[in-house]
């Protein structure tokens, strides 16, 4: 006979396919002999045994579909990983001979043939007033630079010669972004070479027969207000590492990443690596045995990032941390910071490096790697893409099992509840 006290079916059942698939329910055997001595008792082992058999079958599906739901969402993430490194290695290969034709450009943007070296000497060399303008001047001029070596020994150039961008747009967003005056700026290697530069009397007051003003005065050039000098043995260094094999020692730089671990849309690198540097200029320029690139360009633009058009730049703001600017005119200079309006028609801007020192020598294999990493990409986001719909399917099936099963108990029940109706009558009976 049955008995209320062993009318129990103790099975666990998951209320989401999430759990771990070796926790998915488990039916207690013991508990479910008394089920099957009982009936046999009553003469019902057989539905029992039934009941049992079931139960335990339907335990097992519901595992392998757990096993298979864990599966798919491991080669998901998996996948994820590998497509997050195939975007980071497509980028850095990018940078290497960045901003083909077909790039996005501002739409007030006043066509022009980019810079030359020599036209940007010239656009300095108009700033008759500046300090910038002299020291062009000087280097113009043997015969008056041999007269001041000593003056400006030390005097590495101006920002604005220092660094050669192949995109005319790009390099209008950067001078602009810098702004003239940054653009002017004189760099030194040593703060004795800041110190030649301007010298003081005991008052504290500028003596304008000795330094760059004395220079000036000499050649006809007046110098007029303040103007920047960067010290490199004063700036903080990147001290991260670079990107393999780049003979331009573009800094290895963290992408963004979107909440979702992806790198934003429309993000084209950092603007401290859109820079070219000549190769007198790439390895042990300052005091301290750093680059051009990892002192003044990364002092100059930190993490600046490029994207591709407002919109994008616009949609990544979480992932900025120091500036932005599109290729399309959007400029974000710091956190908070909108540079709104009409782009400027920027005439002193970095010029265009020359065919030869543009194009790394590995140019052809670059492009050759960037094409077989893209073919590999589209491959990887197809592999996710199937891998998605097997664990919609996966999950389905676990969803389906599960109803099928607490069907199962709920007729299980019914069916012990009616037996143990049955046998209360006989426990009635008096001897």
């Amino acid at each position: 006979m049955f008995h209320s006290n062993n009318m129990q079916l103790a099975i666990r059942i998951p209320t989401s396919p999430a759990q771990d698939s070796t926790q998915y329910m488990q039916v207690d055997q013991s508990d479910s002999s008394c089920v099957v001595r009982n009936d046999m008792q009553n003469g019902g082992f057989a539905h029992a045994e039934y009941i049992f058999n079931f139960s335990k079958k339907l335990q097992e599906d519901l595992q392998t579909f757990g096993m298979k739901i864990k599966q798919h969402e491991d080669n998901i993430k998996f996948l994820k990983t590998q497509k997050s490194k195939l975007d980071e290695s497509i980028l850095d290969l990018q940078g290497k001979y960045h901003h083909s034709s077909g790039t996005p450009v501002a739409e007030n943007e006043i066509h022009s043939h980019p810079q030359s070296d020599e036209e940007t000497m010239q656009q300095i060399m108009q700033q008759e007033k500046s300090a910038a303008g002299i020291i062009c001047k000087l280097s113009a001029h043997h015969s008056i630079q041999a007269y001041n070596i000593m003056l400006t020994k030390d005097v590495l150039g101006i920002v604005a010669r220092l660094g050669k961008v192949d995109d005319d747009n790009l390099s209008r967003l950067l001078s602009e972004y810098l702004g003239m005056e940054t653009m002017l700026a004189i760099v030194c290697r040593t703060y004795e070479g800041v110190k030649a530069l301007e010298i003081y009397d005991k008052e504290g007051c500028i003596n304008k027969s000795f330094g760059i003003h004395g220079l000036g005065a000499s050649i006809g050039r007046n110098l007029d207000g303040r103007f920047l000098v960067i010290c490199l043995e004063h700036l903080r260094p990147y001290v991260g590492d670079f990107i393999a094999n780049d003979p331009q020692r573009r800094l290895d730089l963290i992408k963004p990443r979107l909440p979702n671990g992806e790198c934003p849309p429309g993000f084209l690198g950092f603007a401290v690596n859109m820079i070219d540097i000549d190769s007198m200029h790439i390895f042990c320029l300052a005091a301290n045995g750093y680059g051009l690139r990892e002192t003044l360009f990364y002092s100059l633009f930190s993490r600046l990032q490029v994207y591709k058009t407002r919109a994008d730049m616009l949609q990544a703001l979480p992932c900025i941390s120091d500036g932005a600017l599109s290729l399309d005119g959007g400029i974000i200079k710091a956190t908070g910071v909108f540079c709104l309006g009409n782009q400027e028609d920027v005439q002193l801007r970095f010029p265009k490096a020359s065919m030869k020192s543009s194009l790394p020598e590995n140019y052809i294999e670059s492009a050759r790697q960037i094409k077989e990493l893209k073919w590999k990409k589209e491959k990887m986001i197809e592999d996710i893409k199937r891998e998605h719909a097997l664990l919609d399917n996966s999950k389905l099936n676990f969803d389906r099992k599960k109803a099928e099963f607490l069907k199962f108990l709920a007729e299980s029940s019914s069916y012990a509840a009616q037996q143990q109706l049955s046998a209360k009558p006989e426990r009635l009976t008096p001897r």
